[in-house]
């Protein structure tokens, strides 16, 4: 068999990604900006900031806690801001409410800009409902007018019921859907994002800076797609 008869027929049994370019901060105008993390130029150009503000984990002796995290104090900002708190555990003393509570009046007395707070939570597809009962609870402490974002993983679009995906949308604002893991986009993300025309909450997608990535058509259509956010690295 001639070589270029042969590469063609590997090319179509290992078709190429869909995705090709490596995602580039100054291609976007949305950002996470986590603890450790330079704020570059893009920050001053950014119309959306997901900012650091702790984390909220068992300690040593199992008792959960929140760790400040984040260089960023209350103050004038100009893009829209958002409050982010990493969560590995939902068994929040009052104490952790509390502190997210005051943190978000402090930010808002200091600036108008600031949207709410958003929870980083890797909950199951099969958690979906325990954490939707969990976030209504959230929501009702938190002050007036702070709206509710939530990170997201794929599976929830791809595997989750319809009755859990609808338990969300009663309970939080957005949906950020993380694509990648680690440093890369996930493998068969074509496959994912082919089933967000189930999810009926406003979403983005969560991108990884240098990751690569290439938008897909379908998005395009989708009425509650709502726009990228990208992870910045160093």
């Amino acid at each position: 068999m001639r070589l270029p008869l042969l590469l063609a027929l590997l090319a179509g049994l290992f078709p190429a990604p869909a995705w090709a370019d490596p995602v580039r901060a100054a291609d976007y105008d949305a950002f996470w900006l986590w603890a450790g993390v330079r704020a570059g130029p893009q920050i001053e150009a950014a119309k959306i900031v997901y900012l650091l503000q702790g984390e909220i984990a068992p300690d040593g002796e199992g008792r959960v806690r929140l760790k400040a995290r984040g260089a960023a104090e209350p103050g004038p900002h100009q893009p829209t801001l958002w409050l982010v708190y990493r969560a590995k555990s939902l068994d929040w003393p009052p104490e952790v409410v509390a502190h997210i509570t005051a943190r978000f009046e402090a930010w808002r007395v200091a600036s108008a800009q600031v949207a709410g707070v958003q929870i980083d939570f890797d909950a199951s597809t099969r958690g979906l409902q325990s954490y939707a009962a969990f976030l209504r609870a959230l929501r009702r402490v938190l002050p007036a007018g702070c709206r509710l974002s939530v990170t997201g993983l794929m599976d929830w679009a791809s595997r989750g019921a319809p009755e859990d995906l609808d338990a969300l949308s009663g309970s939080v604002d957005e949906v950020i859907f993380q694509t990648y893991r680690g440093r890369e986009t996930v493998r068969d993300i074509d496959a994912y994002l082919a089933r967000l025309g189930r999810v009926t909450i406003p979403f983005r997608l969560g991108l990884a800076e240098g990751a690569l990535w290439s938008p897909t058509d379908s998005l395009a259509h989708n009425p509650h797609f709502k726009g990228y956010v990208v992870f910045l690295r160093n």
